[in-house]
């Protein structure tokens, strides 16, 4: 397997190597493709018709001006497809639907359906896979990050003041080019922004890149685009970047941001990428990029660091230093994408979608665009989803809390998709089986990338094969996920329901083999358990002896043999590895919501029980209290980190309707100096001296602090600290 052509019939795709897809401003659809020896990129437009689904001939031959209608076979709700010469017959189509139906297109009783990713809707329509026939490091990347002039010391720089400008940025791509511009260097900040844009032109990248890009570098330089009245070209062709208010959602956390679109070209935010990796492992303890540079080992030696309220001043005097350290964080930028985004290339490949949203859009909205573009290039008509119903999930149990040694867990590989492909379950709705032929010819390509990675000659291929069958993992992985998916065009809640009640049952008969055999069971989680194991018994032979149990189809691997494991709650552990090394697990002991001092001392508390056996945190307890009435921290171990969800207006609208309650976070936020929006976080910690203290009259924003002023509330902090510390106690001796 040296390439995708394998998946040729399975997702047919009509053409190579396109990098973008975009409908150009006179409605043509206009591709980019990258040549051969990836030197250059040329674009064709040819005519495109728009169309929409509606639930019958007789709908599609009420709407005026159509070019062409199709009958739709097949069982399903949208059996015509209309077509329309132009965009603009197109969107007086939408508007009479919703006059004649009296729906809009987003509701769930309307009977038609637009695609309204106008690019997606050309995907599908062309056969057109982005990227097809490209491996990523043919991918012409540019990393960009900017630095900005300070003009009150302390605080944080604001576009819309004037003295803020920008004084440096850094231009990285994957063909060999990386300069850092200065205001010094091209004469002033608008022949900066000039000589930028015109080098992005130039170097014509197919991504953009940047970490944070879209809450701050991208936005900054718009608003300074806009004070000199210079287009923001960063789209091919000179075309001016668009924006929009987004979200994106990321496991429990909700991601409010100011996307941006440039024509040709797809933007990628490393920060966003680092999000999405952790959403598994949760091992990041922060997601900045020096952080996640040193946790992904690409930080160079000798990396400039300097902190943020210093870059203005550093600058003035040595703009030499400020340019490597600018420099260095486009070359992180860079090595932090080569490690993430590889996956999100490959299911690109895969996708009728553009490569920008297929890293935004959640899991089952992309095995959703797969099925849709299946059963439209295949003439079929497509269902319409069913309506959301709850049913039970997962099994999860703690089985005894403590701290045990050894501990050893048993995983079911690819537990819900296995059940899925042991008697090859499709939805419903899905009466040509393509869920089904999509799981499992996905399975076998995973296994071929597999193989093909561990016999690849050099570690670049290797790498290759390695994302590629990450790629493969993931979406595998997403269609259960999809079956419970309420926009799901093919969703079936009651297949769900069946897939978690077949795992439930696979891990209870797990469980109860294992106790047969002398284990004791510590935690159970969906698709694995932690047990201490009987003794006398071999971590080989556990797992033969549990596999040859199950069913057909349904493989076990042992896959952790720790030290020990300290079982807190429900979902929340901690385990010894065989380095010494601590893992944490679960918002308890993890959670970013902890304030320092917190994390601090769970990180000794579990070193104290697990490293050196002991049952009595006193002596630990006793000498934080101690440390904190001396005040012995530094301010900032106390600060506690909240997101904003709404703006600052929306609560004090809320507020003032009698609607909303008040929050400190918010108050703290129309108190700070910066501009804050959705998705920003806010630091700030308690004041007073009162245990029982209210929160949102007594706190300070870390901008705040005032490093001659000792005015944390000791006692509010000291009752937090035993808190915690008499809750680990009490599970150590239950």
């Amino acid at each position: 397997m040296n390439d995708l052509s394998a998946l040729e019939e399975l997702i047919p795709a009509r053409l190579q190597r396109v990098v973008a897809a975009e409908i150009a401003e006179d409605g043509a659809l206009e591709l980019f493709q990258r040549s051969e020896d990836g030197a250059t990129v040329t674009s064709q437009k040819t005519p495109y018709q728009p169309w929409l689904l509606t639930a019958g001939m007789e709908l599609g031959q009420s709407l005026a001006d159509t070019a062409a209608l199709d009958h739709l076979e097949g069982p399903g709700a949208q059996k015509c497809r209309v077509r329309f010469d132009n965009w603009e017959k197109y969107d007086a189509a939408l508007k009479q639907l919703k006059q004649l139906t009296g729906q809009t297109p987003s509701s769930p009783l309307a009977p038609y359906r637009v695609f309204s990713d106008d690019v997606q809707q050309a995907l599908i329509d062309r056969q057109i896979r982005l990227f097809r026939g490209m491996e990523f490091h043919e991918l012409r990347r540019m990393q960009l990050d900017i630095e900005c002039r300070c003009s009150v010391p302390g605080k944080f720089c604001d576009a819309k003041v004037a003295a803020d400008e920008i004084y440096m940025i850094a231009l990285k791509d994957t063909a060999g080019f990386e300069h850092c511009f200065s205001t010094a260097e091209c004469g002033g900040e608008a022949n900066l922004l000039k000589t930028v844009l015109e080098t992005i032109q130039q170097r014509d990248p197919d991504v953009i890149e940047g970490h944070n890009i879209f809450l701050f570098d991208l936005d900054y330089l718009e608003k300074r685009c806009k004070r000199h009245k210079i287009p923001f070209a960063l789209g091919r062709g000179g075309r001016v970047a668009k924006s929009r208010p987004s979200r994106l959602t990321i496991a429990e956390r909700i991601i409010n941001f100011r996307r941006y679109d440039a024509y040709g070209r797809h933007i990628v935010d490393t920060w966003h990428l680092a999000m999405l990796a952790d959403v598994s492992k949760r091992d990041l303890e922060s997601y900045g990029l020096k952080y996640c540079a040193k946790y992904y080992g690409i930080a160079r030696e000798g990396r400039v660091y300097i902190p943020g309220d210093q870059l203005t001043q550093r600058y003035d005097e040595n703009p030499l230093e400020v340019a490597e350290y600018n420099l260095d964080d486009v070359r992180e930028t860079d090595g932090l994408s080569r490690i993430i985004s590889p996956s999100y290339f490959y299911q690109t490949q895969l996708l009728p979608i553009g490569y920008q949203n297929c890293i935004l859009r959640g899991n089952a909205t992309r095995i959703d665009a797969m099925l849709c573009a299946a059963y439209l290039n295949a003439g079929a008509a497509l269902p319409s989803p069913q309506n959301a119903i709850p049913f039970e999930g997962a099994l999860t149990a703690v089985g005894r809390t403590g701290a045990y040694r050894p501990a050893w867990h048993l995983d079911v590989r690819s537990l819900y998709p296995s059940i899925l492909m042991m008697d090859h379950w499709s939805p419903a709705s899905d009466h040509r089986g393509v869920f089904a032929n999509l799981l499992e010819n996905f399975r076998a390509f995973r296994l071929q990338a597999k193989d093909a990675a561990r016999s690849a000659e050099t570690q670049a291929r290797r790498d290759e094969f390695q994302a590629l069958q990450n790629s493969f993992k993931i979406l595998i992985n997403s269609f259960y996920g999809y079956l419970g998916f309420a926009q799901g065009t093919f969703n079936d809640f009651a297949l769900a329901e069946k897939v978690t009640s077949t795992g439930r049952g696979i891990l209870t008969q797990m469980r109860m083999h294992l106790e047969a055999a002398g284990a004791a069971i510590l935690e159970m989680d969906t698709d694995g358990i932690y047990f201490v194991p009987p003794e006398g018994i071999s971590p080989q032979q556990m797992r033969e002896k549990i596999q040859q149990e199950l069913p057909q189809g349904i493989e076990i691997e042992l896959d952790g043999i720790f030290q020990a494991m300290f079982s807190y709650k429900s979902k929340n552990y901690a385990l010894l590895e065989a380095n010494n090394r601590i893992s944490l697990h679960g918002a308890a002991l993890r959670s970013r919501g902890l304030e320092p001092f917190q994390r601090r001392f769970i990180q000794e508390a579990l070193e104290e029980i697990l490293l050196k056996r002991s049952k009595d945190l006193t002596p630990l307890k006793e000498r934080y209290l101690e440390e904190l009435r001396n005040h012995a921290w530094p301010l900032t171990d106390f600060l506690r980190k909240e997101n904003l969800t709404q703006t600052v207006e929306s609560y004090q609208a809320a507020l003032s309707s009698g609607k909303g309650k008040r929050s400190a976070v918010y108050e703290l936020a129309a108190r700070s100096q910066k501009e804050l929006k959705p998705g920003d976080s806010v630091r700030y910690y308690v004041t007073g001296a009162k245990k029982s203290v209210q929160v949102v009259s007594n706190s300070k924003l870390e901008e705040e602090i005032d490093p001659l002023v000792r005015d944390e509330n000791v006692a509010f902090y000291a009752e937090k600290l035993v808190s915690l510390a008499d809750k680990f106690q009490e599970v150590l001796v239950s």
